[in-house]
């Protein structure tokens, strides 16, 4: 059973962790931006829903060129969003509800707002203030080229140029320029705004980008070749931890720094990184003396196959292990189109050219849709370790495939020539109740255009209504938390073709069909369904809790 006793040092070994977008949540002040109070509003719904905390995607100051994640201040709160105040306050309300918390940390970069960059464009070349972020000369006759190939993973170059000729580095958007992290100065102030929300209450941190900061910034600096858009793609191709900018060794340094800020709290404050890099390197960030637990990419990215889902749960669990960390398991989150679309998409679907045609090239069921994922839910939650889930995933929301252009906020349309849609789809606003000008997301409209279907997945619309998402959601996390204990499963030795059958601590079974047939249901307790059962037969798209022994 998930111990979240104030004291206990390990609550997030077996919790369920629930993503807040901010600006989607809830909109207490009717600007149609969501904002602090309104997730202070709303905590009560995350304590009936019966998750153990919330993870807070950023709420400082930004002018939004990338959600949120261009940020001006790392210690302040955007106005528009709220105040300090604001926080601590929905801190102290989710903490009386039981609730842990758990910011958004952006380290990589800062926005061009950020009184560091401002000064740095003021200070000019070979400054102090400059030394700060990556700044360099250019290349050609009249430094008129970018010093490297470098590329943004938004698109294009990954350096911009500015008035006294020298460029700097934005691996992102250009409102994002990359700190660096060689200089002291910016270590040491990252101390102290882990200290900062420390103080004010934070259990933890998401950390963003986490494999990007340490970066070979030895001059010249080296071009990266054709590896890809991004050079992502190039973690497989060179040696481990010598990619010009990607999961570099010395970016281990960094975490351990930081665990000793963290562990100097009680109890000690915990850390998830965000790293895109290959199983094997996940687990150095997940070691105890660095952040503690990395996220898993590669379940969130393994298709509806049951062969491919058991090699990626037994891959991550013996990732795991090897940290001394617990597992960590995704459907969805800000990023990434929502599970119950992209779950019934045909295997090779192109997500973007899905995207740009509106959800229509290949058009989806989705009542299929909705039926997978809430299997895909089922069997994830009886995975162990702990499980985040993304704000509307509770509501089965689909991907708002169909966004026109004009409407579009994610830099990524306009800074790839309109050629990738975005995120866009997955960041509309939450429906609370079946009717208002914004489905209860505020007294007023919505920062993104809400569907007309959002209606029937309101809140309000499934509460209490037997059979309904919500509501299996809330009898899952009730039953898992009974249930959950140790980080370890035993699979079934003949499970069916296509069929995910495993037990835990000898007391729980969990059977999942990704097969096109029905087969058998095991003998057992009926605990929970994804879909009605019928003839002692599960069928496809379903999954089953069964109580054993």
């Amino acid at each position: 059973m998930t111990d979240l006793s104030p004291r206990n040092p390990d609550w997030w070994r077996q919790a369920v962790i629930y993503q807040v977008y901010p600006r989607s949540f809830a909109d207490a002040d009717g600007d149609g931006l969501g904002d602090i109070k309104g997730v202070t509003q709303r905590l009560n719904h995350l304590a009936a829903l019966g998750v153990d905390a919330l993870w807070l995607s950023p709420f400082y100051p930004s002018e939004l060129a990338d959600g949120g994640y261009d940020v001006a201040d790392h210690r302040d709160v955007d106005p528009r969003l709220g105040t300090l105040d604001d926080f601590d306050a929905m801190v102290a309300e989710a903490h009386r509800l039981g609730l842990k918390v758990i910011v958004d940390l952006v380290p990589n970069h800062t926005s061009h707002l950020h009184p560091w960059f401002q000064e740095a464009l003021r200070a000019g070349p070979g400054s102090p203030a400059r030394d700060r972020y990556v700044f360099r000369p250019g290349r050609g006759t009249h430094g008129e080229l970018p010093p490297t190939d470098w590329q943004s993973v938004f698109g294009g170059s990954a350096w911009r140029r500015v008035a006294d000729g020298d460029w700097y580095l934005h691996l992102f958007a250009p409102e994002q320029p990359d700190l660096d992290w060689d200089n002291e100065e910016v270590r040491a102030d990252f101390r102290t705004t882990l200290r900062f929300w420390c103080d004010r209450g934070v259990d933890g941190f998401r950390v963003d980008v986490a494999h990007g900061l340490a970066k070979d910034l030895t001059d010249p600096l080296r071009d990266v070749g054709d590896v890809g858009a991004t050079g992502e793609e190039a973690l497989d191709r060179v040696a481990p931890g010598t990619h010009p900018y990607w999961d570099r060794d010395e970016v281990h340094e960094i975490y351990r720094d930081w665990r000793k800020v963290l562990d100097a709290y009680s109890p000690p404050r915990t850390a998830v990184a965000e790293a895109w890099v290959p199983d094997a390197r996940r687990a150095l960030y997940a070691r105890p003396d660095e952040l503690g637990q990395a996220f898993n990419f590669e379940y969130l990215q393994t298709g509806w196959d049951a062969d491919a889902l058991r090699e990626a749960i037994g891959a991550s669990l013996a990732t795991a292990r090897t940290a001394g960390a617990c597992a960590t398991w995704v459907l969805s989150n800000h990023d990434v189109v929502r599970h119950a679309s992209w779950l019934i998409l045909p295997p090779g679907t192109d997500e973007n050219a899905w995207l740009l045609s509106g959800g229509q090239a290949p058009r989806t069921d989705e009542a299929a849709g909705l039926r997978r994922a809430r299997a895909a839910t089922l069997l994830m939650l009886a995975l162990p370790g702990s499980s985040y889930l993304y704000q509307g995933e509770e509501l089965g929301l689909p991907e708002v495939a169909d966004l026109p252009a004009p409407v579009l906020q994610d830099p990524v349309w306009e800074q790839t020539g309109r050629v990738r849609k975005g995120r866009d789809g997955c960041r509309v606003p939450l429906p609370w109740t079946r009717t208002g000008p914004s489905y209860g997301f505020g007294p007023g409209g919505a920062w993104l255009p809400q569907p007309a279907s959002f209606s029937s997945y309101a809140v309000q619309a499934q509460s209490g209504t037997e059979g309904s998402t919500l509501e299996l959601y809330r009898t899952a996390l009730r039953l898992r938390r009974k249930l959950q204990e140790g980080e370890t499963l035993t699979w079934a030795p003949e499970a069916a073709a296509g069929v995910l059958d495993f037990t835990r601590t000898e007391a729980w079974r969990c059977v999942t069909n990704l097969s096109a047939a029905p087969v058998p249901l095991p003998p057992g307790e009926v605990l929970l369904t994804s879909a009605p059962l019928r003839e002692g037969r599960l069928d496809p798209d379903t999954t089953v809790w069964l109580g054993v022994g």
